[in-house]
């Protein structure tokens, strides 16, 4: 039997060495290897789509059901085997199940991992779609050049989407949006060119242009007398080495800005086994007066100790828990991260409000900050510039 491409997605080396070595018994030449969500999605762009991706959804290192819900929206994954000791309750839900984050699940495997379970699994697998169809996608995948040639012609722009002070309605702060405004495909989001970006190491220049975009828009803020603060998103490998630290330094003092004025937000994920060289640069960062953030809080497995260790003042909590606000849950978990935050002094910012109703239900809850598309949606520079005059003549 001919099997097709498979992902193994594990971070202990041990025990992804192992899968893949089953795997090759079989006769599975096409193995695609990844330790952690983000390098997962970049290997799949890469290799032009995945037919299986082999996981343990109960690995608390890894956000499994997240990466498998975004891997199945690009399009370029079919299908899952989980390799997971779960509670029995959960391995008879999940055996009944034919599909898992809209992707065909194949099954469930309990370890030790057989050999011969693994063949009969693999042997469910009937793909959906022809090989052509990932190719496609595959070919939609910007090039090194295209990237480049885009950051030469400055078609990276910051979006800026304003976030507010709930009870005044008074707008406090931008986050910077990265934006490619490309010629002939018209205007990008991240999910249509990070994971090139990132696989080409040009993640530091692209943040480098937008932080210039951002403090200069803010110069001209300063000067009609608004004070805003700027958030920007980053992730913890790009705070392994000291250059971006430095750079942010020499930004600050050649734009004349304290930095106190930025907020830097990172991903709740990737700061799992921060390594040491990236906890002091997050110590740097706040040493030179910026802020941190922790992005999408709630979908990762972030822990007190953690959220001690290191220095963040901000706790941003993702938006899913606020789009079903009538669901108890949902409730309980802003209601928890309010009191979390409030307990080690840190400041707490709700995604995601897209509708009045969500408004509200935050409101009533006592949340203080907000942004969303209900709220305002991200716009260009002038166009932010003009938004931010309109309001303050309708206001008064």
């Amino acid at each position: 039997m001919v099997f097709p491409r498979i992902l193994v997605l594990e971070n202990q080396g041990f025990v992804r060495n192992v899968l893949v070595k089953m795997l090759q018994r079989l006769g599975v030449r096409n193995v695609v290897e990844a330790t952690d969500c983000d390098q997962a999605m970049i290997q799949i762009h890469l290799h032009g789509g995945v037919d299986i991706v082999m996981c343990d959804l109960g690995n608390r290192g890894l956000d499994c059901l997240g990466f498998l819900r975004g891997a199945s929206q690009s399009g370029m994954v079919r299908a899952v085997v989980l390799c997971s000791e779960l509670q029995p309750e959960l391995h008879r839900a999940l055996g009944q199940m034919q599909s898992l984050a809209g992707l065909q699940l194949l099954g469930v495997l309990s370890r030790p991992i057989q050999q011969r379970s693994l063949y009969r699994l693999l042997q469910r697998y009937s793909p959906t779609r022809t090989d052509s169809s990932l190719s496609t996608q595959h070919k939609e995948l910007p090039s090194e050049d295209e990237v480049r040639q885009g950051l030469a012609l400055g078609e990276f722009r910051a979006w800026f989407q304003p976030q507010f002070q709930l009870d005044t309605g008074a707008v406090i702060g931008v986050e910077a949006l990265a934006r490619w405004e490309h010629p002939s495909r018209g205007v990008l989001l991240p999910s249509d060119f990070l994971a090139a970006v990132v696989a080409y190491d040009l993640i530091d220049q692209i943040f480098k242009q937008l932080l210039e975009q951002g403090l200069s828009l803010m110069g001209v803020l300063r000067n009609e007398g608004v004070n805003l603060e700027l958030a920007f998103n980053l992730h913890a490998s790009q705070l392994v080495g000291n250059g971006l630290v430095e750079h942010i330094k020499q930004t600050l003092e050649r734009q004349e800005f304290e930095g106190s004025m930025l907020m830097f937000e990172l991903a709740e994920n990737g700061l799992l086994d921060t390594a040491p060289a990236t906890q002091e640069n997050l110590l740097r960062l706040r040493l030179l007066g910026c802020k941190l953030s922790i992005d999408n809080f709630g979908v990762g497995f972030s822990s007190l100790k953690l959220l001690c260790q290191l220095p963040f003042n901000q706790i941003k909590l993702d938006g899913k828990f606020v789009h079903r606000p009538d669901h108890q849950r949902n409730r309980v978990m802003v209601a928890t991260t309010q009191s979390l935050a409030r307990s080690l002094g840190m400041s707490l910012v709700i995604e995601g409000i897209s509708s009045l109703e969500i408004l509200n239900r935050v409101d009533d809850l006592g949340c203080e900050i907000g942004q969303g598309y209900y709220l305002a949606r991200p716009m260009k520079g002038h166009e932010l510039l003009r938004w931010l005059e309109e309001r303050r003549r309708v206001r008064g």
